[in-house]
């Protein structure tokens, strides 16, 4: 089969493709003229599809925490561009209202599942949704950005994936005692 026949056969694998490359242009060459929307529309489609209110609130959150955790360490571009952005102190994603509105969608998924757990009193009533964003984010954040340092650091002998399963594990574990009552 020729590569053309294969790529008019798999529209959704060029797509992300596509975006992937994009990710990796706009997180090597800066963020002018880049349209994050689409990226954050991505992140916000995976979410969508986990189906998370029809799980229980506890495996709920470990499902979101687990797939942030996956998709950070499998879009490490993604990274780069929000550390570039970061770095311009949000002068393109303060312009976008529609990346906004794209986040409020992640903190809506977050804040279903909290206020499920609370109802069903097994999180406490005192955790804003914010926050435990905060934390799913900082662990995700930290594994990828400072990954080569830690394991030259700390763990010498390990491969960077022998250290994604015991980080994954981290940011569930610590979100659940943060959460749980």
């Amino acid at each position: 089969m020729s590569e053309l026949t294969k790529r008019k056969n798999a529209p959704e694998g060029l797509k992300k493709h596509i975006i992937a490359g994009a990710l990796k242009t706009f997180a090597e060459f800066g963020m002018q003229g880049a349209r994050l929307e689409q990226v954050y529309q991505q992140i916000r489609q995976h979410e969508t599809g986990l189906n998370l209110a029809a799980m229980e609130p506890e495996l709920a959150m470990v499902r979101l925490v687990e797939a942030n955790f996956d998709y950070h360490v499998a879009h490490p571009d993604f990274m780069r561009l929000v550390c570039s952005e970061n770095l311009l102190r949000g002068r393109y994603i303060s312009q976008s209202a529609q990346i906004k509105t794209l986040n409020r969608s992640a903190l809506d998924v977050l804040d279903d599942i909290l206020t499920r757990g609370q109802q069903q009193r097994l999180f406490i009533e005192e955790v804003q949704t914010i926050d435990v964003h905060r934390l799913i984010s900082s662990i995700c954040v930290h594994h990828v950005f400072n990954r080569y340092t830690f394991n030259a650091l700390f763990s010498p002998d390990n491969s960077e994936e022998e250290s994604i399963r015991p980080n994954r594990q981290l940011a569930v574990t610590a979100t659940l005692r943060y959460i749980r009552k």
